[in-house]
């Protein structure tokens, strides 16, 4: 089983890479956080923290059964959460991939910083944070979009309760999460895998570089010209270099 996990966006951006990374013999399981993307709920400050996201995601696996040593892949703050759930060790990972990360403190970026203020998240409508995300995903897409496919992308930001879960992750966002990570992840013998977008200007990838030097038994792929979603830009290099990572044998 490989558990799929998304940061600001939610589950839509692994769709590109489900069916070949499926024929290729894993079980992926793509999963939207609660109150993101189509999921139920709502997040708070509190339960959208990296900490409280981690515990909810080992509390998910539970349910499903996971007991074997697990795979797991993170993009953006999804890669926070899934570098917590390999430090804490609640969740049996057997191998870890992070897809266009955060990671030190290369987050969060300003136009989820602003979230952090309750004044900015207070005057917010509905409209403006559609508006806000949809130049975000334009530009982590990196690449021309339709009009179809952005509304699908920008579709659960129309629901109110969705908006606010977004906003109270964003305002949850700290790089102090991913900072104190830093020493027990320097001394972890899981396999790991990098794979980034050369061209993301949300998370550089100068910190893959660092990671991939600093982080042992870490190797870094990286997809050409494609932004901070490489699921859109190559779902054919992502896929495969996904699949045969976690289909490896130790």
């Amino acid at each position: 089983m490989l558990l799929l996990l998304h940061g600001t966006y939610w589950s839509r951006v692994w769709l590109p890479v489900l069916d070949e990374l499926a024929a290729a013999g894993l079980r992926p399981i793509a999963v939207d956080l609660p109150g993101l993307g189509r999921s139920e709920g709502e997040l708070t400050p509190e339960t959208a923290a990296v900490p409280a996201l981690a515990a909810w995601v080992t509390r998910f696996a539970a349910a499903l059964g996971m007991d074997a040593p697990a795979g797991v892949a993170g993009h953006d703050i999804g890669g926070a959460v899934a570098q917590r759930l390999l430090v804490d060790g609640e969740l049996k990972i057997a191998r870890l991939a992070l897809v266009n990360s955060v990671s030190y403190d290369s987050w969060p970026v300003p136009g989820v910083a602003r979230y952090r203020d309750p004044a900015v998240v207070a005057a917010t409508t509905v409209e403006e944070l559609l508006a806000a995300r949809r130049t975000a995903v334009s530009t982590a897409l990196a690449r021309p979009a339709s009009e179809a496919e952005l509304a699908d992308y920008l579709d659960p930001w129309n629901d109110p309760r969705v908006g606010r879960s977004w906003m109270a992750l964003a305002g949850a966002a700290d790089s102090r999460y991913t900072l104190e990570l830093v020493p027990s992840l320097r001394n972890d013998e899981t396999p790991k895998l990098l794979v980034w977008g050369e061209d993301d200007t949300f998370q550089k990838i100068e910190y893959a570089e660092r990671f991939a030097v600093e982080i042992p038994n870490t190797t870094l792929v990286r997809v050409p010209r494609a932004g901070h979603i490489p699921m859109e830009n190559d779902p054919s290099l992502v896929a495969r270099t996904l699949a045969e990572f976690f289909l490896a044998a130790d």
